[in-house]
């Protein structure tokens, strides 16, 4: 009997008879010693006598002994191999004999440990063919069940058995495939068990080297057993088991392809599916029939048993991996795929769900699962079910689930819209959105994959969810910020991140950042198409004045894509590829800027200037040279070149938007389109482009265009000595080969050459010559852009400056007209309160614009040009030499240092110029040359600018053939013959004259006398008995004489008028003693007209030039008007009814002004002459109204009572108007300037008759007006 003492393996009986290296003193793990003997053991385990119980007990301590003692066991057993292959035979045959379950489970754990603790091929073939013989001598159900679960344990527990088994047992398997045929369940379910363990073993060599037939044989069997299966235990195995075959092709291929039997549902198998829905019997048949394998895993799926539906989604995710086109359409039809998606929404466990997500990801390439409607159906589930997963702990199920949703949406059919309503759309959008603001930056790159998907426009609601879509750019945006872009060598603050951290974490953000640029392209996409689709643009449901504004709008859209590639997307790619460019990145990134352009057109300038200025002209070309070399990345090439294409284009459009010629344009983008390709050099190797001999020059055509928008924008590809040198020789070349460039191609030339003269040498005569010759291939107007270095350089040469200096002048001129008139629209209103509240003087004060600035410029530094300025001056048309002469007049006036130069230069010209026009207008009469007439004003003024700029010396009015006195006889001359309404003439030619007698002698005396002489003739009728006064041929006219000259003889009618304009001469002249003695000779000289020929003086006092001497006058200050001289001319013009005084605004005005500065405050003879004025005005009959003759009255009265003197007549004391002759003492209110060149110094004599010589026009003046504002 066993004894149960301490716990002691032993039989008292026999144990004496056995050696004692068969017993040992072992310890438990709880640390209980015992004493085992091996022989003891065996012959317990043979023993009939001895009860199922203790046998268990002992199983159970050697059980023990196994796990506590690792290595005692086997070392007892190992001293003769035959006892311990003794022990295991026993344990085996107690398999077969033992009917207790426990003890039958004890014996299956202490073989599988035994064989474990041994690990030698000779008990593991021993095992294997004990089991073999067993299965050969034809056991029962009954006793060959425990075997098989053993076998199945043993090759779970020890792998290397798998390998035996399969390679050298091959009836052995053979016979486990035939007992699958057998109708017990608890047999399937042990063959199946061990199966799954051969197919399970680790290194996957069981299954590599199991025999064709045999799989194939395995494969049916399966499908049978696993249709047949009632047991739960046998439904997983066979799962498990299916699971593991569906791994091999050859077995997926043999499970879909293999003969198909007809395996029904039978009533059993019922309990396994809660709620399942079914397929109508004769379908489910027929697919049966052709393919059992797709039903056998949708009752998996039907099944309450997550394990059972994880295993069937793997199992199909397993099988379509293999070939997806060739099996998926099984499963479509058996409508595997609606099932999973019901599967999703109901699912918990995380690994179902990921592998529901992986099965439909592999059907989704099947265009039958879109055909069918399954992705319209199962949509929301599958939302449903990304809302769950992204609040998983397993991060990679949500990942799976994003990918699945970007395969549906990338495949989806356009025909079939996925969210036909808003809020569908809305709350997809609102998971993508959670995906991407995910912790884990893969599921976040996943996500933006999705919304990459989703910004197509076919899956765009009615009305389009603009809203949704701008937030979920902002939201990709947003996580911008937490990227880890830069190189190692050049990260910063990344924590305690280790060196495969940092790299791992980078190449997250890399992918991540790719995944936003693809998302972003798709983005500026659908909002170009939208735009392009007017019952896209806006929300039908907004109203109608917000649609611009409305945050659901495609023009919100666009601004928000607009401001985030301006602000975040472009630096952030930068500075990610600025020390390790991406080829992929950047492809989107040129991408994406092309599309800019046409997302908001009105700030397309704006965008396209800041990208030049910002040096991407240069950078997308390194780009190119650095990875598109040698046929590298065609994509991004192809991406690069469309984006310099559009930029390049926008700015030619801007370059001159006045210019519009759809030729050019065209040519010059096919020119583009056709070189950029092939441009994948670096800029430094350009000049050797540009040296080299073409035949086809339109590569380098394509350098020039690119190097001058670049330069436009201030980026200097390359130094300005080599393009000055490279253009200089693509000109010459070009020229030589008698070839013609583009207009834009040589007007893109001729920038590169004036902006980088200055740093470059001396152009010789050849390549003058060359450049002279394509510049006249073409419109100089075409080829004129607006830069002051094109002034400089066709003016610093004078072989440009001839042929092209005054087109460029004039167009510049023409722009700066331009500039002018937007400027003055811009501030017009701006400027309109202060204009009105400034003073007179500070409107006077001109500030030169920038045009006029570089003009300037331009003369300091080329003298020359004021000729061509002058010649447009003359030739051109208005508003043109309107600018001229404003340039020229500026220059006079603030280039002090150089201003005899230039009125030196300009005389010869203007005298040219007033020549032409006096020879034309006497030739063919006045206004007969349209040209000449609208030119003289301007030359008349510009004349003006130059005498008083520059006076001349008083000698130069002495000598007749000096150019100031030939100036002064032109203009006498053209004043004569322009017609008085012709006041744009009349005014400058007047301003001129006037000027020019300002400049003449002080000898005033001399003149006075000669007026007191006049006037003493004239009241005496020019007739006395002691003076002799003949007439001339330049007074009156040839025998017989008109009634004019003969009333008016000796002095004539001529004579009569030259004596009034000498007068008005004198009277403007202003000063004291001349004026007082010009208007008492004026009256007297009225007077005689008046009693001689009444006509004669009315057509005196009523001529043009005596309005335009009373307006003069009256335009100098009240000091001038309020003078007694000027009031007592202001009497006799109305005593002779002359229609030269108005009341508005003459009289009203000197009347307003005595009653602002009083009575009072006027001079003695200031008021009596004030006095017979009013009472003049009283007597002539003016348009006056009531109140205004009795403001006369008032005044008269006022007057009367300030003083009660007589009435004196104005002439004063004869010292004072009429001084000595022998005073010659200047007065100290005359300027000293010039001397007279000729007086009228009448000949008299007492005793001999002398005649009399009455030249008007030869007076001067003193004063220059001109100085005084006054025109």
């Amino acid at each position: 009997m066993t004894t149960l003492q301490g716990g002691d393996v032993v039989l008292e009986n026999v144990h004496f008879r056995h050696c004692s290296k068969w017993s040992a003193q072992l310890q438990l793990s709880d640390g209980t010693e015992l004493l085992f003997c091996v022989a003891c053991a065996v012959e317990m385990m043979e023993a009939e006598d001895i009860s199922s119980v203790r046998k268990s007990f002992a199983l159970s301590t050697v059980s023990g002994i196994l796990k506590s003692s690792p290595g005692a066991l086997r070392e007892l057993l190992l001293q003769d191999h035959r006892v311990a292959l003794h022990l295991i035979a026993t344990l085996l045959g107690m398999l077969q004999t033992v009917e207790n379950p426990i003890t039958l489970e004890k014996t299956d754990q202490v073989l599988v440990q035994l064989l474990s603790e041994f690990r030698n091929d000779l008990s593991f073939h021993f095992v294997l063919d004990e089991i073999q013989k067993q299965v050969n001598t034809g056991l029962s159900v009954k006793r060959s069940l425990p075997t098989f679960s053993f076998l199945g344990n043993l090759v779970k527990a020890v792998p290397e058995v798998a390998h035996s088994l399969v390679t050298q047992y091959v009836p052995l398997l053979d016979h486990l495939c035939s007992a699958l045929l057998h109708p017990d369940e608890a047999l399937k379910t042990s063959l199946v068990y061990v199966w799954l363990q051969l197919l399970e073993a680790p290194g996957g060599t069981a299954a590599q080297f199991l025999s064709t037939a045999t799989r194939e044989r395995l494969c049916v069997l399966l499908l049978q057993t696993f249709d047949s299966a009632g047991s739960e235990k046998l439904i997983r195995n066979c799962a498990g088991l299916l699971w593991q075959l569906v791994k091999q092709s050859a077995a997926v291929s043999l499970l879909m392809n293999g003969p198909g039997a007809p395996f029904l549902c039978h009533e059993n198998q019922d309990s396994l599916a809660n709620n399942s829905q079914i397929l109508t019997p004769n379908q489910e048949q027929q697919l049966a029939d052709h393919c059992p394998l797709p039903l056998l895993l949708k009752k998996l799926l039907l099944s309450g048993d997550e394990i059972l539906q994880e295993i069937s989604a793997k199992c199909i995710a397993a099988i379509l991996v293999h070939s997806p086109s060739q099996y998926s359409s099984f499963f479509i039809k058996a409508n595997l795929p609606g099932f999973l998606f019901e599967r999703l929404s109901s699912g918990s466990s995380e690994m179902l769900l990921w592998s529901i997500y992986s099965c439909l990801v592999l059907l989704t390439e099947d265009q039958l699962f879109f055909s069918q409607c399954h992705s319209v159906y199962g949509i929301e589930s599958l939302v449903r079910s990304l809302k769950q997963s992204l609040l998983l702990t397993n991060l990679e199920v949500p990942q799976q689930g994003f990918l699945l949703l970007t395969e549906i949406l990338e495949r989806q059919p356009p025909g079939l819209h996925l969210f036909p309503s808003g809020s569908g759309f809305a709350v997809v959008a609102e998971v993508v959105s959670a995906g991407v603001s995910s912790p884990s930056l893969q599921v976040a790159t996943q996500a933006v994959c999705a919304a990459a998907a989703l910004f197509r426009l076919n899956h765009q609601s009615r009305p389009v969810q603009y809203k949704e879509l701008e937030m979920l750019v902002k939201g990709i945006t947003d996580r911008f910020p937490e990227l880890l872009l830069c190189p190692q060598g050049h990260q910063r603050n990344t924590g305690n991140l280790g060196k495969s951290d940092l790299r791992s974490k980078t190449s997250k953000s890399t992918g991540f950042l790719l995944q936003a640029m693809i998302c972003f392209q798709a983005a500026c996409r659908l909002a170009e198409e939208c735009a392009s689709q007017p019952a896209l643009m806006e929300n039908p449901f907004t109203a109608p004045h917000k649609h611009s504004d409305a945050p659901d709008s495609v023009q919100s859209l666009c601004r928000c894509l607009l401001h985030l590639c301006d602000s975040v997307w472009i630096p952030t790619t930068l500075r990610m590829c600025e020390f390790s460019p991406n080829a992929e990145i950047l492809q989107y990134l040129y991408s994406i800027l092309s599309f800019q352009f046409s997302l908001f057109p009105t700030l397309k300038a704006v965008f396209a200037k800041k990208l030049a200025s910002s040096g991407f002209i240069r950078l997308s070309v390194e780009h190119k040279s650095l990875l598109c070399a040698g046929n590298r990345n065609p994509d991004l090439n192809a991406s690069c070149c469309g984006f310099l294409q559009t930029l390049s284009m926008t700015l030619i459009s801007l370059s001159d938007p006045r210019f519009d010629c759809y030729h050019d344009f065209e040519e010059v983008e096919n020119l583009l389109a056709r070189n950029l390709p092939s441009l994948c050099c670096h800029p430094s190797d350009w000049p050797s482009l540009f040296c080299e001999y073409q035949e086809s020059r339109s590569g380098q055509y394509c350098l020039v265009m690119v190097l001058y928008l670049a330069l436009q924008e201030g980026d200097r590809l390359l130094p300005d000595q080599t393009v000055f040198s490279s253009v200089l020789w693509l000109l010459q070349s070009v020229q030589e080969q008698g070839g013609l460039m583009p207009r834009l191609v040589l007007r893109s030339a001729l920038y590169l050459l004036a902006v980088t003269q200055d740093k470059s040498p001396t152009l010789d005569r050849v390549a003058l010559n060359n450049i002279s010759k394509a510049l006249s291939s073409q419109s100089f107007r075409s080829l004129y852009f607006h830069h002051p270095a094109l002034l400089h350089f066709i003016c610093g040469y004078n072989q440009l400056a001839e042929k092209f200096g005054a087109l460029v002048l004039g167009l510049w001129l023409t722009e700066q007209t331009h500039h002018t008139e937007e400027e003055q629209g811009s501030v017009v209103m701006q400027k309109k309160g202060e204009d009105q509240e400034q003073p007179e003087e500070g409107r006077r004060v001109q500030h030169p614009d920038t045009e006029t600035k570089e003009l300037l410029a331009l003369v300091q530094k080329f003298p020359n040009v004021t000729l061509i300025l002058l010649d447009m001056v003359s030739s051109r048309e208005a508003p043109l030499l309107e600018r001229a002469l404003g340039v020229l007049e500026f220059i006079l006036q603030h280039r002090q240092e150089r201003t005899a130069e230039l009125c030196l230069k300009l005389g010869p010209a203007l005298l040219q110029a007033l020549q032409q026009i006096s020879v034309e207008s006497m030739s063919q009469g006045q206004g007969s040359n349209a040209q000449a007439v609208s030119s003289l004003p301007v030359l008349l003024k510009l004349l003006c600018a130059t005498l008083t700029a520059d006076p001349p010396s008083p000698p130069l009015y002495a000598n007749m053939e000096e150019i100031h006195f030939k100036l002064l006889y032109h203009v006498s001359s053209i004043v004569g013959i322009l017609k008085p309404w012709n006041a744009e003439s009349l005014l400058p030619a007047f301003n001129y004259l006037h000027c020019c007698l300002s400049l003449s002698p002080a000898h005033r005396t001399d003149r006075v006398s000669c007026l007191r002489l006049l006037q003493a003739l004239l009241d005496a009728d020019l007739t006395s008995p002691v003076v002799l006064l003949d007439s001339g041929p330049g007074l009156v006219g040839s025998q017989p004489l008109e009634i004019e000259d003969g009333a008016l003889y000796p002095l004539g009618f001529k004579g009569a008028m030259g004596l009034l304009n000498a007068l008005s001469a004198f009277i403007l002249q202003k000063h004291e003693v001349l004026l007082r003695a010009s208007i008492n000779c004026l009256r007297s000289l009225l007077g005689f007209l008046k009693r001689k020929n009444l006509t004669t003086a009315m057509y005196a006092v009523c001529h043009p030039w005596t309005r335009f001497l009373l307006h003069c006058l009256l335009s100098s200050g009240e000091s001038c008007f309020l003078h007694p001289a000027i009031l007592l001319l202001i009497t006799l013009l109305l005593q002779h009814n002359s229609s030269a005084v108005l009341w508005e605004p003459d009289l009203r005005h000197v009347i307003e002004s005595v009653e602002k500065k009083g009575v009072k405050e006027l001079s003695w003879e200031a008021a009596q002459t004030l006095s017979l004025l009013l009472k003049q005005i009283q007597m002539t009959a003016l348009p006056t109204t009531e109140e205004c003759r009795l403001r006369v009255a008032r005044m008269i009265e006022t007057l009367e009572l300030q003083t009660t003197d007589e009435i004196c007549d104005l002439t004063p004391p004869s010292g004072i108007v009429y001084p000595s002759l022998k005073s010659k003492q200047p007065n100290p209110l005359t300027p000293q300037s010039t001397q007279i060149n000729q007086h009228i110094l009448p000949k008299m004599c007492t005793h001999s008759h002398k005649r009399l010589l009455v030249r008007a026009c030869s007076f001067s003046t003193g004063d220059d007006i001109c100085q005084k504002g006054q025109y």
